[in-house]
């Protein structure tokens, strides 16, 4: 079956695996990690159901940087082409032309019904309650991208996927790194595949088979913290007959570079003060001959605010609320062994850095920038490169894209990127050189609808967007 499907693209040898494994299991886990293609596993999955009469609709369930990647990228490219799919974007907006596309998922006379919500949208009742009438609309599958986002049992989103789980007839997680701190992460996510499935009643059950726990003190209250695990080659032989592991050093036919990208939502306060410094960038272009160097710092600044800064008049540097670090902490979380994050600003590369620090601790990271003293960098190099417990190397393109070598990284992330494409190739290569034994994955952090798209996009096609694009074409950017 799986062998000689009708597949729209031409599956690797482990994701023919991972199907064989799992195509016509009610339950299943994709612990592949980012950039082995699990997204396309799951998308082969719902052509195959489909095609066998189980399933007439899916709703995949995902955090906000990547939910839109499903209906722009994943589905168009991966859905076998003889399925006419009606595919779905969830939107809270109460606008009439937004609930008339809504309510297409409930029509029927198509082939397969695709709904994709954000998983925030199940801290809410209109969420929840869409997503329930979806369910019971349909045969369908309801796979969970990222799903260590469900591993809090207390989080309200998580008892609200818990209690829709049942009404699907198929079940999936995916995500790269199903453990990200701890590996009691692993109940909840695997309760929503089947409360049956680790056979444990709760979670305090499980955690108390799998966790010694310990008291201690915080600010004056008495609290339990985990001492040590135990008996986890036991948990390992639980999850191996509805699971399917895979790293990228396993994967020989993987291309040597990959490319994805994650959406960061604008803040209400972003959102204003970029219209507003547009509206200013314009006005003081307008009637003027547009130089290059000239619209290049009218963007920069616009690039500043969707970071999450921007200098004043007196050239001080102002924080703006942003979503930026939280969603990079999230991608880190999702990422298996060691990253490298480039950022454009040494503001930038000092946030990600406290907040990396307070997230993973002190010894987790070290940075690479124009403030770094010259006796601290090789030792920051060489602690990425050979200490196990440093995972995260945080520089800006401008000091450490050149000359050094940090294969121990197999991830590579663009907080922020710049305009000069020398500096993006020779800080991708950081990681892509000769040692390098994996397949490397770039992330680009990017705002939609903002001169980030462009400046990615121009990257990407190996633009060099300071000398090769012109002035009054990089004002039509703003």
């Amino acid at each position: 079956m799986v062998e000689h499907y009708r597949y729209k693209t031409k599956p690797y040898e482990h994701q023919l695996e991972a199907l064989e494994r799992s195509y016509n299991k009610t339950a299943f886990a994709y612990f592949m990690e980012m950039g082995t293609g699990k997204s396309k596993v799951l998308v082969d999955n719902i052509s195959m159901l489909y095609d066998n009469g189980e399933i007439n609709g899916a709703l995949i369930i995902a955090p906000k940087g990547v939910y839109r990647n499903w209906i722009s990228q994943e589905i168009p490219n991966h859905l076998a082409s003889h399925i006419k799919p009606i595919s779905v974007l969830w939107d809270p907006s109460t606008s009439a032309k937004k609930q008339k596309e809504l309510n297409q998922v409930f029509k029927p006379g198509f082939d397969l019904h695709i709904l994709v919500m954000n998983v925030e949208a199940f801290s809410t009742k209109k969420g929840v309650e869409f997503a329930s009438r979806f369910l019971n609309c349909h045969k369908t599958m309801m796979a969970i991208d990222e799903s260590t986002t469900i591993k809090n049992p207390k989080a309200q989103r998580t008892k609200a996927i818990i209690g829709l789980s049942s009404y699907a007839k198929y079940r999936r997680i995916l995500t790269g790194s199903p453990v990200t701190k701890s590996p009691l992460d692993l109940y909840m996510q695997c309760n929503f595949l089947d409360p049956e499935l680790l056979g444990f009643s709760s979670y305090y059950a499980f955690r108390s088979r799998y966790a010694e726990l310990m008291n201690a003190r915080f600010g004056g209250f008495r609290v339990q913290i985990v001492k040590h695990y135990k008996n986890l080659e036991e948990l390992s032989m639980k999850l191996e007959p509805f699971s399917y592991r895979v790293l990228k050093e396993d994967c020989l036919d993987l291309p040597e570079k990959i490319y994805q990208k994650r959406y960061v939502e604008l803040t209400p306060e972003q959102t204003k003060l970029y219209a507003t410094m547009k509206q200013m960038a314009l006005a003081e272009l307008n009637g003027k001959k547009a130089t290059a160097p000239h619209v290049l710092t009218q963007m920069m600044r616009l690039n500043q605010i969707i970071c999450g800064h921007f200098k004043d008049d007196n050239d001080e540097v102002q924080e703006v609320k942003s979503n930026r670090v939280k969603d990079l902490l999230s991608i880190l979380d999702e990422t298996e062994g060691k990253a490298i994050i480039w950022a454009n600003y040494i503001y930038d590369v000092e946030q990600i850095q406290k907040a990396i620090a307070k997230e993973f601790g002190e010894k987790s990271v070290v940075t690479y920038y124009g403030k770094t003293h010259t006796d601290d960098r090789q030792e920051a190099i060489e602690r990425f490169q050979n200490d196990d417990e440093c995972r995260f190397f945080i520089g800006n393109p401008q000091t450490g894209g050149y000359g050094i070598t940090l294969t121990a990284a197999n991830t590579v992330i663009y907080y922020s990127n710049g305009y000069d494409l020398e500096k993006r190739l020779q800080s991708e290569d950081r990681a892509h050189r000769i040692g390098q034994k994996k397949s490397v994955t770039y992330i680009d952090m990017i705002a939609e609808k903002t001169v980030d798209e462009k400046i990615v996009k121009a990257l990407r096609k190996k633009i060099d967007i300071a000398s090769e694009v012109l002035g009054e074409e990089l004002k039509e950017w703003i």
